[in-house]
């Protein structure tokens, strides 16, 4: 079963469909007992850093997602679910981030012709760690996938970023650290290539 972590940030639905093509059981939850009882969990969202941490904090969640990842089991984190686990972002100042791993998230600057929010595909450009591990099995790198997004990660470990793409500065797109993976773009919004990155975070083993 996978749990797809509830907590009214949207861009729910489209992850819960994508599970479900691909075959497996999707449960949207909040529960702490379900969640921890899952194969797999995924935090999605979109939105803002600083009140996504006040909702997880007031259902509980901080603590159900940190005892999830020690508990080894496969974490997801898809665009502000990605920005969430690491320590903080420029859009919240003074808001404590989830802390999973090392890294700040930075504001996409303006200029040069660039829009802000990035809306679109890029394509990405696969790390030492993303081209040995399991979030991009059987993809090439140059692959193409959807961003929206107006801020970016910039990890505090290079050694955890499976994938970058550039939109201005060089972005960490992905990361992956154990059990632990995370996508700044929409794998869910993201076609074939998206399917099987969620393919594949689906088939890794506990």
């Amino acid at each position: 079963m996978v749990a797809i972590i509830d907590y009214d940030a949207g861009n729910i639905k489209s992850v819960e469909n994508a599970v479900r093509f691909l075959g497996r059981e999707a449960v949207v939850t909040s529960d702490g007992d379900v969640i921890l009882g899952a194969d797999h969990v995924i935090l999605p969202g979109v939105g803002a850093f600083g009140d996504a941490m006040g909702r997880l904090r007031e259902r509980g969640l901080e603590e159900t997602i940190k005892k999830a990842v020690a508990a080894g089991i496969p974490f997801l984190g898809i665009c502000l679910g990605l920005q969430l686990l690491f320590e903080e972002s420029e859009e919240s100042p003074g808001v404590r981030g989830l802390s999973v791993l090392p890294g700040k998230i930075r504001r996409i600057p303006e200029g040069d012709g660039r829009k802000v929010p990035q809306i679109g595909w890029n394509d990405l450009t696969f790390t030492e760690t993303g081209s040995r591990g399991r979030l991009f099995r059987g993809l090439e790198s140059g692959c193409f996938v959807y961003f929206v997004h107006s801020y970016y990660l910039e990890a505090g470990d290079f050694s955890d970023v499976a994938a970058t793409t550039e939109y201005g500065p060089v972005i960490h797109a992905a990361v992956e650290k154990g059990n632990v993976f995370a996508c700044q773009f929409h794998p869910e919004k993201s076609e074939r290539t998206g399917l099987r990155i969620l393919q594949n975070f689906l088939e890794t083993a506990r």
